[in-house]
């Protein structure tokens, strides 16, 4: 029997469950603090994943600029899905409607930094030219990864500009 879930904004309901999701998903860091930054800000895209009334999945797609460029871009992350629901396609569903969304309201590319195994399966390359706010450990290099969502390939160049809550040098080494 296929697993069954939607998928929609994030609602006021979800909010509550956003902390136990994020400490199931990712019980070595403490993302809370900065979920719970950035969902009141407008630039920020909220999708929740649910079965029922739980939420077993969450997603933020924060719109930013590059320093002068005058496209949008948005960096997407964090994305939690609860422990006992991983593997079953919540995750990539998440990213699939974020980025349709943005792509409709014009966002030109959507960076990354995560696995690079997982976020090329939605179509993410390594290694963007957009440079993070911060220096990112050289280990990280693969893990800055991109998309373009106007229709064109080539990767934007410059220093990502995003919401006060992203501008923390520890969120990015």
């Amino acid at each position: 029997m296929p697993f069954s879930f939607t998928l929609s904004e994030t609602l006021p309901a979800d909010e509550a469950q956003i902390p136990e999701l994020y400490a199931s998903a990712f019980p070595e860091e403490e993302l809370v603090p900065l979920v719970e930054a950035l969902l009141p800000d407008p630039a920020v895209l909220s999708l929740s994943a649910r079965t029922g009334a739980l939420l077993i999945g969450h997603v933020l797609f924060t719109r930013g600029a590059v320093e002068g460029r005058p496209e949008t871009v948005a960096l997407l992350g964090p994305l939690a899905v609860h422990r006992d629901h991983q593997r079953r396609g919540i995750g990539k569903a998440l990213i699939a409607e974020g980025l349709a969304r943005l792509k409709t309201q014009g966002v030109a590319e959507v960076l990354v930094l995560g696995d690079p195994t997982y976020y090329s399966r939605s179509g993410f390359r390594p290694a963007s030219r957009v440079t993070p706010p911060y220096p990112l450990p050289a280990e990280w290099t693969e893990a800055w990864q991109w998309q373009r969502l106007d229709g064109t390939s080539d990767d934007l160049g410059g220093r990502l500009i995003l919401p006060e809550a992203w501008m923390r040098p520890e969120l990015w080494g």
